[in-house]
């Protein structure tokens, strides 16, 4: 499992993540990219705890998700079933669990602040702190997705499943976007990859 691991995360967290997986009792997946999420935790029938992680993320994004699934694990546990799934008690663990990846054996110095910026009020997920999202995707191989917020205000991209739209205004948080073969209006996250047509 730790060789497993060294493929997917930095070299100086391995031997930490892998002690917690151990000690968690889980059952790591790696999976295929999956575009609406970068992880899952969930129990099984059999009481075992299974963690599935996308193949595709960098090893910055695969720690953070790797450990913000763990949380789950750890949060449920230790505070019952019932509890918010990224609510207060899933954060205080998220944070006192990535407190030791924290530094610059870990992170580049230049991620370091603005993970540990995250970290003083964690979110659901990376993907929704415009900022962090941004700065784990300069280690991201190259692509030609780009951020909702990238593109200009009346361009047309396409979305994985082949669906287009056309860039609107940003209301509060989102941006809507009219898929043109519908007419009608959707709410998008600012982070949302899409590939940008015209």
């Amino acid at each position: 499992m730790k060789e497993i691991l060294a493929r997917y995360i930095p070299e100086r967290a391995v031997d930490m993540a892998f002690d917690l997986i151990v000690k968690c009792n889980v059952h790591l997946k790696i999976v295929n990219n999956r575009v609406t999420r970068h992880g899952d935790y969930r129990k099984m029938p059999d009481g075992r705890h299974q963690i599935t992680v996308n193949t595709s993320l960098n090893r910055y994004r695969f720690l953070i998700t790797l450990i913000h699934e763990i949380a789950h694990l750890i949060a449920f546990e230790k505070y019952g079933r019932f509890i918010k799934p990224h609510g207060i008690e899933w954060k205080r663990v998220f944070q006192q669990l990535m407190l030791p990846y924290i530094n610059p054996e870990v992170f580049p110095p230049k991620l370091l602040p603005v993970i540990a910026n995250h970290f003083r009020n964690p979110k659901a997920s990376s993907d929704t702190d415009e900022i962090l999202s941004l700065a784990l995707k300069q280690y991201d191989p190259e692509s030609d997705k780009n951020y909702i917020f990238e593109i200009p205000l009346g361009s047309t991209f396409r979305l994985y499943n082949g669906r287009i739209f056309k860039r609107g205004n940003k209301k509060v948080k989102r941006y809507e976007c009219v898929e043109i073969s519908t007419g009608r209006i959707y709410l998008f996250n600012p982070n949302a990859e899409v590939e940008l047509l015209h």
